[in-house]
């Protein structure tokens, strides 16, 4: 049979003679077939388990018909944002309009609106009043409980009540559509689907939840912080698919909103079957007129070779979405998809990534995670590596060998993320070696934050130490192979923990290392982390002790300007800070400085700023303009098909 898209539009369906889909899919992304793109996976699984399924990509929410185009589905409509959150894709952290999203053909914004899981399935209610809604995707992955939403700052409901849907699915989602796809097939009415792992649901009887924990009700969380942090703190330990429990959150009028345990990890033949699906690998030729669709280019000639993280982070939401329980593709099976790149007519010979949320996590951290999950209240990397990790690089070794080996390939790049900590914790250093033989390209992005321990800690990240002692082994080895390679450090500003202090701290880390970066991210309060918790409440909710928070724009901006203190234009903020913070021996003409005593000419400014540059260039990086974290946030999401 001839491999195709899926139904786009009422002509597709029309054509295939299909009366009625079993669902409808309305997605706030452009239409792209590919294993990156969550809306790919779910819908090309649920057409290898015999359900038809018709696209509707970013409906004219503005048009109650646009969601219509193929009348009432048999079983349900499926609700996606898309593949990040929409607020996130909109807004940049100091909720400026984005000019561009990269999962809309031609780039063109404005084609979705704000909270957008919620909008398109209000306008399904208007016209369908009881066919079943089932909601997905990271939009409402992270916002499945009472979340703190920075963009209107407050704390908001779950979405599954705001939007008026009947089921959400957070996690991944592929045993959850199927079982919910059965279910729905042999008649149970969606009211009484409340037995699906890695699914929310709603309920007026009390009686009926059976083996919860009651979180405190949504009236006391969104009036007191105290509450919401330890509210938020038993989400946060309860999302493993082995030890976590159901919960429960109430809200007025008796009504419940109760999530189920996360739906257990897939196992190994179950990644290389999804992956294996008969995907298009590209989006959908309609979109060719307008430029096709920006975010292919990220993901095209990659491979997603694991899912979750037992990193940590506390900026990071991947707990609450993926979990901490590394999921692996087989070599096979990515060697297979490997040479099915190889024969795509734009293929130039190099894959561009091998990785996942962390590219050298190839196993689960330890053996009891297999059976027993992670452990609640511990971290396996932080503050130190745990006495039970399995830090071990072979396999992943052995399979960017045999990815190399490939005909037609002439080199693999590592573009993943790449734990540090992790790396170091092995005794062996073969994988350094390879990497830096063979696997980057004159730079090699890492992302230690920060350098004060103090902030570092917040972050869920290691001591600077180790950063350090990373960089000294990256540059011996570099030597030792004879090559002149250099590290990117990715940094955060105004982090939970952070005062100006600690940025003048940062400030002077980056005087001592020659280097100045093009671009810093700001510190993104996005749903359902445990720094966006620290941002909101004041509190770590792990301790419930207070945390230092810079919530004022002029101070973050501060912070941010003393990161790249010899940029002429930020010499006003960088004064400003060093007198706060009674820092003035760092202004003057001495090397340790960071600005001169006065304001510069525009000649001299050049000069300083080409002193800077020829600076950097002799230091530590040869770095072209790297992304904002949030550009990272965003090709990381369609890279690992964050359904």
């Amino acid at each position: 049979m001839e491999q195709i898209f899926l139904p786009l539009c009422r002509a597709d369906m029309d054509e295939r003679k299909i009366k009625q889909f079993d669902f409808v899919y309305i997605i706030g992304d452009a239409y792209v077939d590919h294993p990156s793109f969550g809306h790919a996976i779910i819908s090309r699984l649920l057409e290898a388990h015999g359900y038809s399924v018709g696209i509707i990509s970013q409906p004219d929410w503005k048009q109650k018909e646009s969601i219509a185009i193929y009348g009432e589905p048999r079983l349900g409509f499926l609700v996606s944002g898309g593949n990040m959150d929409s607020m996130v894709n909109h807004y940049s952290v100091s909720k400026r309009r984005r000019e561009k999203d990269s999962f809309t053909p031609g780039g063109v914004m404005g084609k979705r609106p704000d909270y957008a899981t919620v909008v398109y399935c209000n306008l399904i209610r208007q016209t369908y009043k009881k066919t079943p809604i089932l909601i997905g995707g990271i939009e409402a992955s992270l916002r499945r409980l009472a979340h703190y939403d920075y963009w209107s700052n407050k704390v908001k409901r779950s979405i599954l009540l705001d939007s008026g849907a009947d089921i959400l699915m957070y996690g991944m989602g592929e045993h959850s559509i199927i079982e919910l796809a059965e279910a729905l097939d042999s008649g149970i009415d969606v009211a009484d689907i409340t037995f699906v792992k890695g699914t929310v649901y709603k309920s007026r009887k009390k009686e009926d939840i059976y083996d919860a924990i009651f979180l405190p009700e949504f009236e006391k969380v969104k009036e007191d912080k105290i509450s919401y942090a330890r509210s938020f703190y038993l989400q946060y330990c309860n999302t493993d698919p082995f030890s976590g429990k159901r919960l429960a959150e109430e809200y007025p009028n008796g009504i419940y909103v109760v999530q189920n345990p996360a739906a257990l990890p897939l196992t190994q033949t179950e990644m290389d079957d999804v992956y294996a699906l008969p995907y298009m690998r590209t989006y959908h030729p309609s979109y060719e007129k307008q430029g096709g669709v920006p975010a292919i280019s990220e993901v095209k000639f990659s491979l997603t070779s694991n899912r979750g993280c037992f990193g940590g982070c506390s900026f990071c939401a991947l707990t609450f979405h993926q979990g901490r329980i590394i999921q692996t593709r087989s070599h096979e099976s990515l060697i297979t998809e490997a040479e099915q790149l190889t024969e795509d007519k734009d293929f130039k010979g190099y894959i561009h990534d091998v990785g996942g949320p962390t590219a050298n996590f190839r196993a689960p951290a330890c053996e009891k995670q297999l059976t027993k999950g992670a452990c609640p209240k511990k971290q396996c990397l932080f503050p130190e590596p745990c006495k039970n990790l399995k830090a071990d690089h072979r396999d992943y070794l052995s399979l960017l060998r045999k990815l190399r080996n490939l005909p037609k390939v002439k080199k693999v790049f590592i573009r993943s993320g790449i734990r540090f900590d992790y790396l170091l914790a092995d005794s062996d250093r073969t994988f350094l070696k390879e990497l830096c033989e063979h696997h980057i390209s004159g730079q090699l992005k890492v992302a230690p934050e920060h350098i004060s321990d103090k902030v570092l800690q917040k972050m869920g990240k290691p001591e600077v130490a180790v950063y350090n002692r990373f960089v000294k082994e990256y540059t011996r080895m570099n030597e030792k192979l004879g090559k002149k390679q250099y590290l990117v450090p990715y940094l955060m500003s105004s982090h939970p923990g952070s005062t100006l202090q600690e940025a003048v701290e940062l400030a002077e880390f980056l005087r001592d290392l020659g280097y100045m970066p093009e671009q810093v991210q700001d510190f993104y309060p996005t749903p359902s982390t445990i720094s966006t918790c620290m941002y909101y409440t004041g509190l770590d909710p792990r301790t419930m002790e207070p945390v230092y928070v810079a919530h004022n724009p002029h101070e973050k901006a501060m912070q941010r300007a003393l990161i790249q203190y010899r940029d002429p234009k930020n010499y006003d903020l960088v004064k400003e800070a060093l007198v706060k913070t009674g820092r003035t021996d760092l202004i003057g003409f001495d090397k340790n400085c960071l600005i001169p005593p006065r304001k510069m000419s525009s000649k001299s400014g050049n000069q300083h700023s080409k002193a800077g540059n020829q600076q950097k260039q002799k230091g530590n990086t040869r770095t072209e303009k790297s992304k904002s974290r949030s550009g990272r946030n965003k090709s990381v999401q369609q890279r690992k098909g964050k359904h």
